[in-house]
């Protein structure tokens, strides 16, 4: 069994200003409301706390791989891309690994901000929006709190998260659903037609290209 042997001190204050930025982001673009927004929020606040702290702290994940599994993960930040070093992919591989996991990352940060922008663009709160993303699905903005975290399991998968991420999709389902009923009692015949014709987190495959074209 491999000794694991930690690099001096991890780099807290990088851990506490990543997470008070990404914090921001959640905060100001799902603007939770009841309490059941406000517990899911508190979900994805565990996530980010854990993938930082880990990335930039102590990686508690190489721990328990090296320590308790015998492999011999590094230490080093530069070198914990874990798929790459799992698979021997080598540093040329960890680069494209991050790149494609910020892919989706970014993606799905896009996706979060388009569907707010459109919902609060609404002056008229009683008017259904179907407009821009909601064309293509009816829940954008979770279908990228789902794409920017699996976005960061490529990239940097830990224990906490792996764990957290299935949980924080189940929440939001439910809370998709809970949302759509009170649709379908405010806007009736209305909102159901669009639930029929309007896929609920994922857009068709014809579709894709248009939910980042510049006028969607």
């Amino acid at each position: 069994m491999a000794n694991a042997q930690p690099s001096a001190g991890g780099a807290w204050g990088l851990t506490v200003i990543m997470v008070v930025i990404v914090s921001w982001v959640i905060y100001k673009y799902l603007v939770p409301r009841g309490g059941r927004e406000w517990r899911n929020a508190g979900l994805i606040q565990a996530f980010i706390i854990a993938l930082y702290a880990e990335m930039y702290g102590f990686p508690l994940t190489i721990y328990v791989l090296t320590s308790f599994l015998g492999i011999d993960v590094p230490w080093l930040h530069m070198s914990g891309h874990l798929w790459s070093y799992l698979f021997g992919w080598g540093r040329g591989m960890a680069m494209v690994e991050m790149l494609f996991g910020y892919a989706f990352v970014f993606a799905g940060l896009s996706l979060i901000v388009q569907g707010w922008k459109k919902i609060y663009s609404v002056r008229d709160k009683e008017t259904l929006v179907r407009e821009g993303l909601y064309r293509y699905m009816r829940h954008p903005q979770y279908t990228g709190i789902f794409l920017a975290i699996f976005g960061q399991l490529i990239h940097w998968p830990t224990i906490a998260t792996l764990v957290l991420f299935p949980v924080i999709v189940w929440v939001y389902y439910r809370l998709a659903r809970k949302e759509e009923k009170v649709m379908i009692k405010t806007f009736g015949e209305e909102y159901l037609a669009y639930k029929k014709k309007v896929p609920m987190f994922f857009p068709r495959r014809r579709d894709w290209s248009k939910v980042f074209a510049k006028d969607s």
